[in-house]
């Protein structure tokens, strides 16, 4: 093997390695997202048939979540 094979094969390996830190985490959070939707499936499964879920989402607005980012950064940097 002759040294610029060898550069090239380092090139490589480092650029593969770049590749799985950028994909790692969203793979992580992927597998993740798909455990609290198992879970939340679970727990609706599991409910009392007396208690009835609200027609409503619970899930906030755009602009609730927003706000809430921008008020939890203030009080870091007080």
């Amino acid at each position: 093997m002759t040294s610029e094979q060898a550069q090239a094969l380092i090139g490589m390996i480092v650029v593969l390695g770049i590749l799985v830190l950028l994909v790692l985490p969203a793979l992580l959070g992927i597998a993740h997202d798909r455990r609290v939707d198992r879970q939340l499936r679970e727990a609706e499964k599991r409910r009392t048939p007396g208690q009835k879920s609200s027609s409503r989402s619970t899930v906030p607005s755009t602009a609730t979540w927003y706000a809430e980012g921008r008020r939890s950064k203030k009080l870091v940097s007080s």
